[in-house]
């Protein structure tokens, strides 16, 4: 290991011992932390939930020290403020969104056609996990993701990369077919 990823780990080792002094309750306090603030940020609309959770966690992390020695209450409540102030970077940054305008109903029902068209090409199993992730929305749908990797007995940061795999052989697919389909 380097001296950063020492600190680091000395750093995170201290941060666990401020949510409790017993390994396994911090350690569970951690993750009900995690998890809670990626349903909060993922509550907001951020559709990157997750890598802010970890950005928040980070950030405390990496101040625990001076955390530690001034914040008096329930370390749970520094890590939610400090996620409202990663989220709001997070929105400045995100460019605004650009709306095409509506599309005709022919160009939906090609669209739709196409993409029926090239989820039939798919392996089943790519089919099938394609269809699952985007399945719910919301909080069930953060359970949802966790619930397919844990059955396929992956990482969740492995499924994220299978998952996009097959968003771009799809959109690859598509494309071809409304260009085949363009009059």
């Amino acid at each position: 290991m380097n001296r950063n990823s020492l600190l680091t780990h000395s750093k995170f080792e201290r941060m666990l011992d401020w949510l409790h002094s017993d390994r396994q309750q911090a350690g569970r306090k951690y993750e009900a932390i995690r998890r809670r603030l990626t349903e909060i940020l993922a509550g907001r609309g951020c559709h990157e939930a997750e890598d802010l959770a970890d950005e928040t966690i980070d950030r405390v992390v990496s101040k625990i020290d001076a955390v530690v020695k001034d914040y008096e209450g329930d370390p749970a409540y520094y890590f939610y403020g400090v996620a409202k102030r990663v989220h709001l970077e997070w929105l400045k940054k995100a460019p605004t969104p650009h709306v095409p305008p509506p599309a005709s109903s022919d160009e939906v029902e090609r669209e739709h056609a196409c993409l029926e068209h090239c989820l039939a090409r798919l392996p089943e199993e790519d089919r099938e996990l394609i269809l699952g992730y985007y399945s719910k929305e919301q909080r069930e749908k953060i359970m949802n993701r966790h619930e397919l990797a844990r059955k396929l007995g992956i990482a969740l940061n492995n499924l994220r990369i299978r998952v996009y795999r097959i968003r771009l052989a799809l959109k690859d697919c598509i494309e071809d077919c409304l260009d085949r389909e363009t009059p």
